[in-house]
C-alpha cells in the first residue's frame, strides 16, 4: 500500500470525527510550534529513542484508557520467570465481562499465552488470570502496576483493574501512555507478539493451540505499523496506542477517546515522520590500542555496531564522543577480540555506545633469550 494515500488523512479524520460527533481540539505541534488538532479528547506523538514530544494535545489530561491498560498488565506479564511453565487458570479470575480469549474453567495455561491472549485478542479473563497467578489477587496486581507506573515516570496514572474495564480512579493520560508504550518496546517477547497480525498458543483443558487475531488494524492497514494495543468502553470511547518504524525511526502514537483512530494514528504518522532523521553513529576518526611485546606498536579498532540516533531536523545537537578503554595491550591480541567500547553523547546525555573491537591480530614477540652464564674454567682461562 502506497503512502500517497494518506496524505489528505488529516482532513478526513477531522470530517469523520464531526460526524460521530467528536470535537477537535487543538493541540500543538512541538517540532514548530503550529497550531494543530485531531478528534481526540487527548493526543501525543512521541519519538520513541529519545522521549521527546512532537505533537501534543491535552497531553497530561487523565482519562480513562481502555484496555490500553493492558499494554503494562502483558508487561509485567512477561517479566516473570517461567513463563512457559503450565498450571490451571484460578476459576474466579477468569469471569470477568468483555473481550475473551476464551478460558474456561479448569483450562491449563502459561503465563505467555495469558500475555498473548492480551495483547491480540485482548482477553480481560487472561488479565484477570495472569494478575491472580502473579500476586494472588487482582488488588495486589494493581499495586504492582502502580509501582511500575512510577518507575517508568507515569505520575498521572491510575492502575485499578489489570483488564481496563471501567473502574473509579482507573486513569491515565495520552503523555503516560506514550512511556508505557515505549517501555514495553524494549522489551523482546513483547515486542514480537504485538508485531504479529495473528499469534498461535496453546491452552486449554487439555491444551491445544489456537490462533487468535490481533484487534489493531493498523498492522494490515499501514505498511509501517509494529502494534501496540487497542482499547474501548463506552465510557473511555475508543483509545489506541501505536508505533511505527521508517527508516530507523520509531514513533509512537496515543489517542484516547477518538472517533476514527485508525486514520487518525496514519494521518499523524504520515505528517510527523518527515520532521525526524536517523543519524548512524560512528567514531569521527581513526582508533587504535598500543601494543605491549608485540609484533606491531599498535593495533586498529573498530565499531562493531553502528546505534541510530533519530533527532528532530533542524533540531540536530552536537555529538561527543567517549573511548572506554585500557592504555595498552599487552601482546598477543587477536582480531575480533573486544578491548573497550566507544560511548556517543548527545547534549552530556549517553544516546548510544558500541563495542570496540581489534581490527587485526598483533602476535607476540619472543624476548631475546639472556647469554648463558659462564663457568669457573671459563671465568679462569679468560683471566
Amino acid at each position: 500500500m502506497g503512502r500517497k494515500r494518506y496524505a489528505g488523512l488529516a482532513l478526513l479524520g477531522a470530517a469523520m470525527a464531526a460526524l460521530l460527533g467528536v470535537t477537535p481540539a487543538w493541540g500543538e505541534c512541538l517540532v514548530t510550534g503550529s497550531d494543530y488538532g485531531v478528534g481526540a479528547r487527548a493526543a501525543v506523538v512521541m519519538e520513541a529513542q529519545s522521549g521527546t514530544l512532537l505533537f501534543a494535545q491535552e497531553p497530561h489530561k487523565r482519562l480513562p484508557m481502555a484496555s490500553t491498560t493492558k499494554i503494562m498488565t502483558a508487561l509485567l506479564t512477561l517479566e516473570q520467570e517461567d513463563l512457559d511453565e503450565e498450571f490451571i487458570v484460578d476459576p474466579k479470575a477468569i469471569r470477568v465481562e468483555g473481550s475473551s480469549m476464551g478460558l474456561r474453567e479448569g483450562d491449563t495455561v502459561t503465563l505467555r499465552a495469558l500475555a498473548g491472549g492480551m495483547l491480540t485478542a485482548s482477553g480481560n479473563d487472561a488479565a484477570g488470570a495472569a494478575a491472580v497467578r502473579i500476586d494472588g489477587s487482582k488488588e495486589a496486581f494493581a499495586r504492582r502496576m502502580n509501582r511500575r507506573a512510577k518507575e517508568l515516570g507515569m505520575l498521572e496514572t491510575s492502575f485499578v483493574t489489570p483488564s481496563g474495564l471501567d473502574a473509579e480512579d482507573h486513569y491515565s493520560t495520552a503523555y503516560d501512555m506514550a512511556l508505557l508504550g515505549r517501555a514495553a518496546l524494549r522489551n523482546p517477547v513483547f515486542a514480537e507478539m504485538v508485531g504479529q497480525k495473528r499469534l498461535s498458543l496453546t491452552y486449554g483443558n487439555p491444551p491445544y493451540q489456537r490462533s487468535l487475531l490481533n484487534h489493531n488494524r493498523l498492522l494490515s492497514l499501514y505498511p509501517d505499523a509494529i502494534g501496540i494495543k487497542t482499547g474501548f468502553t463506552k465510557t473511555a470511547g475508543r483509545c489506541l496506542v501505536s508505533a511505527a518504524r521508517r527508516d530507523g525511526v520509531t514513533l509512537i502514537v496515543v489517542t484516547l477517546n477518538c472517533g476514527d483512530d485508525w486514520n487518525t494514528h496514519m494521518a499523524l504518522y504520515e505528517r510527523y515522520f518527515p520532521m525526524v532523521t536517523a543519524q548512524e553513529l560512528r567514531p569521527k576518526g581513526e582508533l587504535s590500542l598500543p601494543v605491549t611485546g608485540g609484533e606491531a606498536p599498535e593495533v586498529a579498532l573498530w565499531a562493531t555496531e553502528s546505534p541510530v540516533l533519530a533527532q528532530v531536523r533542524g533540531q540536530e545537537a552536537m555529538i561527543e564522543e567517549k573511548i572506554f578503554a585500557p592504555n595498552f595491550w599487552y601482546a598477543p591480541i587477536l582480531e575480533g577480540d573486544i578491548v573497550g567500547k566507544i560511548v556517543y553523547y548527545k547534549e552530556g546525555q549517553p544516546v548510544g555506545e558500541s563495542p570496540l573491537a581489534a581490527a587485526g591480530t598483533v602476535r607476540a614477540v619472543a624476548p631475546p633469550e639472556p647469554p648463558p652464564k659462564k663457568g669457573l674454567f671459563s671465568w679462569l682461562k679468560e683471566r
